[in-house]
This record gives structure tokens, C-alpha cells and sequence, in this order.
């Protein structure tokens, strides 16, 4: 067995820190730094394209039947955009086509067509209001984490029981959701009753959703597993197509839904108290919290290039380390705006 191979099996924070393809991926960032894709406008480039929604990493176009997302290259954190980081939008695109295409025997999803590597045609959805957030641990900082509240004293989050003694970063004796209502500026913590008291989804709806959210990430843990990782929580989101079926949308396992931590250091780290080794942008945010205050300063600082160069390279090896496929670096002569307009003003008219 290569050496290459056996570090795509067994992924550590060594290969993750130090490595030839880290130094081959940290020199293309840094070519990239001022060619982020921070902003698209495809509906003055592209025909029939009607409204464009910004959302914090996605820009969404009307496209009549379909709806086209453009995956950018902004980092959001603190419900605002932090930097734009190189390749980032290209990642997230295809790190969740992959596990689309891998889950579609749990559940259908909204992909249409993926013209662009930022850009995924979908089909047009009403989509349900909630965001189902999926544990497998007991973890995690900010106020809706689980184990901000269980160290608080609750004891039943989000219709889930929780039993007495856990310890930070302990895997549950079950996988649990623990849904969200999506509300504009944050998102607030919900039970399924609840859910289905308001209106929010049906009974059956909800139901069909948390069964296929909870396969997913069954299936997610089982594959992760297999590539070295820990996939430790996610969210997921679903949708009614017109014919009336559940659809997975938006994303699906990547490193900006979900937690990931390397599977063969946990169990030493845990015993001895220590934060499992991870792969997010936690560092990143980190930083601000340490250098302004993101959630009230009018203007913040400029992330460290090398921050942002770090971010950029943990996006692609976590990519490559689950796909076991090379990440490929896009070609800078055609600018990027010019090429997703082509791309997507094609795909829209061989859709007609």
C-alpha cells in the first residue's frame, strides 16, 4: 500500500498540517486570494433569469421551473460574512453533489442538472420551515448546542430525554434531532410537537423527514468511518417537489453543516480530556471573537491571509479525504462570473 493511500484511509492532523499536497493546494490559494467569487449578478448576465436571493454563502436565482444556486466563496459566521476563502464556493458544491449522489437510495433529492462547479440547478420546492439538526454527540459552543444546555441543567431538548452524566464530547447512546424553526436571525430550538402544533409541517411531513434525516446520517457516520472521520452532528433540509414527494435541498455533509473530527485520535483525546481533533472553521472564528466583536462591531478586521489560506485547504482535504478523489483546481484564464454565465445560460436553455 502507498503512503498516499494509507493517509487517505487513515487521515491525521499530521497529513492535515504538513504535506506536498498541502504546499501544492496553500500555493494555488495563495494565487487565488484576490479572485474569490464574493458577489454574482446572473441576472444581468443571464437570460431568464428573474430575482436573485443573497443568502450568507448562496446566491439563489428564479429561474421559472428551477431555481439556480450559486455557491459563493463568502465565510459566514456570527450571521455575517467573515472573508471570502479561495475555491470554497467550488468545494461545498461538490462535496455535497457527491453525497447527493451517495443518498439517493435513503431519499430523493431537488438536483436538476450541475452545469458549473458552483452552481447546481434544482427544482423548485415549498420548503419546510425547520432545519433538522442531527447529533451523535454531546458537544459544541454556541447557545443551541447541546452541550451549552446540557451543562446548564436541561434535561429534555427538543423532545429528546438526555440522561444524567454525560460528559463533553461523549458520543449519545443514540443519535438524536434536535430541530430548529429557521428564523431570520437565528435559529430557535423546537420539539416535534411543537413543529406540528404550528403548522410548520405535517404530521406524515415530519415524520417522512426526520426518518430520512436520521438515515442519512446513519449512512454519513458509516462512510465517514470508512475514511478515517467522525462525522459528529449535521443539519439538513427538505422540501415538497409539485408532485408532492420529500426532497433533501440545500447542502448535505459539508464542512459548513456539518461537524467532522479525526476518527483515530478521538478516543486517546477524549480519555485524557482533551478537544478532539477537528476539521471546521472554528479557528477562524476564534480569531474575531479574539480580535473584535463580531456580533456588534460596524466593520471588522481583515481575517490573516493565512487563516484564510488554512480554511481553504481543510475545506479541500476534507473533500478529498471522503471522495478519495483529487480536488481540481479551476483555471484562472476565463474570470469566474464570465464562466458560471455561460455555464448556466447554456444548461438553461437545453432545459427549456
Amino acid at each position: 500500500m502507498s503512503s498516499k493511500q494509507h493517509q487517505h484511509q487513515q487521515p491525521s492532523l499530521d497529513s492535515l498540517s504538513s504535506s506536498e499536497r498541502r504546499e501544492e493546494v496553500l500555493q494555488a490559494v495563495s494565487n487565488s486570494l484576490s479572485n474569490c467569487l464574493s458577489e454574482t449578478n446572473l441576472h444581468l448576465t443571464v437570460p431568464g433569469l428573474k430575482s436573485k436571493t443573497r443568502g450568507k454563502v448562496r446566491d439563489i436565482y428564479d429561474g421559472g421551473d428551477y431555481l439556480v444556486l450559486v455557491t459563493t466563496d463568502r465565510q459566514s459566521a456570527f450571521d455575517r460574512v467573515l472573508a471570502s476563502i479561495p475555491f470554497k464556493g467550488q468545494v461545498l458544491n461538490e462535496t455535497s453533489l457527491w453525497w447527493f449522489n451517495k443518498s439517493q437510495h435513503i431519499t430523493p433529492n431537488a438536483v436538476v442538472s450541475v452545469p458549473d462547479k458552483n452552481v447546481t440547478i434544482a427544482k423548485k420546492c415549498s420548503v419546510f420551515p425547520v432545519e433538522f439538526v442531527v447529533r451523535g454527540y454531546v458537544t459544541g459552543s454556541t447557545d443551541t448546542s447541546l452541550w451549552t444546555v446540557y451543562k446548564k441543567g436541561v434535561r429534555n431538548y427538543c423532545g429528546n430525554i438526555l440522561p444524567d452524566g454525560m460528559v463533553k464530547n461523549r458520543r449519545l447512546p443514540a443519535n438524536i434531532i434536535t430541530p430548529t424553526t429557521k428564523a431570520v436571525d437565528h435559529d430557535v430550538p423546537v420539539t416535534p410537537d411543537e413543529i406540528v402544533q404550528r403548522g410548520l409541517m405535517t404530521q406524515a411531513d415530519y415524520d417522512e423527514a426526520s426518518s430520512k434525516a436520521l438515515s442519512l446520517f446513519e449512512y454519513g457516520q458509516r462512510v465517514a468511518a470508512e475514511h478515517g472521520l467522525i462525522l459528529v452532528d449535521t443539519k439538513y433540509e427538505f422540501g415538497k417537489g409539485s408532485d408532492g414527494a420529500v426532497l433533501l435541498i440545500d447542502e448535505v455533509h459539508t464542512p459548513d453543516s456539518s461537524r467532522y473530527w479525526i476518527a483515530n485520535s478521538y478516543e486517546e483525546r477524549f480519555s485524557n480530556s482533551l478537544e478532539p481533533e477537528n476539521i471546521d472553521k472554528e479557528f477562524l472564528r476564534l480569531w474575531f471573537v479574539a480580535n473584535c466583536n463580531p456580533y456588534e462591531d460596524k466593520v471588522l478586521p481583515d481575517a490573516p491571509k493565512e487563516l484564510v489560506s488554512e480554511l481553504a485547504w481543510r475545506y479541500i482535504f476534507l473533500f478529498e479525504t471522503i471522495t478519495r478523489s483529487k480536488f481540481e483546481i479551476p483555471a484562472m484564464e476565463e474570470p469566474i462570473h464570465d464562466r458560471i454565465s455561460r455555464n448556466v445560460a447554456s444548461a438553461l436553455s437545453s432545459l427549456q
